[in-house]
């Protein structure tokens, strides 16, 4: 039904309700989980997304994850969701406990490969890119950028057990 919404519209409710959410954490400091999604291409490239709302950074795909939601089965809805596409041979690297505006997030990390090609929802997700990892852009968040290490270091691991 949120479909039915004018792609410019949705886009300032975002704004609005993630202003809202801030406060909200703040005053009630509540408990929450959430999945980032370090989704490499073919060509080892990682994709970033810049969202609707917050600050303008580019940061790793992902979002919330529904009570008692395996923090795999949420990577894989949210990418749906936010990007229409799909993720495979994904792995849960790891997961940490990381305030968000006064809430208590544990925040788990998935790498994974992509599937398909990612389109922005022109709502939450306003542009994608293609990176290598070991050339950032500048405005690229803090903590995707540690994310996004721990990721290269896991598949070098892998990759190294492989041989």
């Amino acid at each position: 039904m949120l479909h039915l919404i004018p792609a410019p519209l949705h886009r300032q409710l975002y704004r609005l309700a993630y202003r809202a959410r801030q406060l909200w954490w703040r005053v009630r400091a509540p408990r929450g989980s959430g999945v980032a999604v370090v989704a490499f291409d073919e060509q080892g490239r990682v994709l970033l997304a810049r969202h609707s709302y917050g600050p303008p950074i580019w940061t790793l795909p992902g979002g919330g994850m529904a009570r008692g939601e395996d923090p795999q089965q949420a990577a894989i809805r949210e990418m749906k969701e936010e990007l229409g596409c799909g993720l495979a041979d994904l792995t849960a690297i790891d997961a940490g406990e990381e305030p968000i505006a006064g809430s208590h997030n544990t925040r788990h990390i998935i790498v994974a490969r992509l599937v398909g090609e990612p389109v922005p929802d022109m709502r939450e997700v306003v542009a994608v890119a293609f990176v290598d990892p070991k050339d950032l852009p500048e405005h690229c968040g803090r903590r995707s950028r540690a994310w996004l290490a721990q990721a290269v270091t896991y598949r070098r691991a892998k990759a190294s057990q492989q041989r």
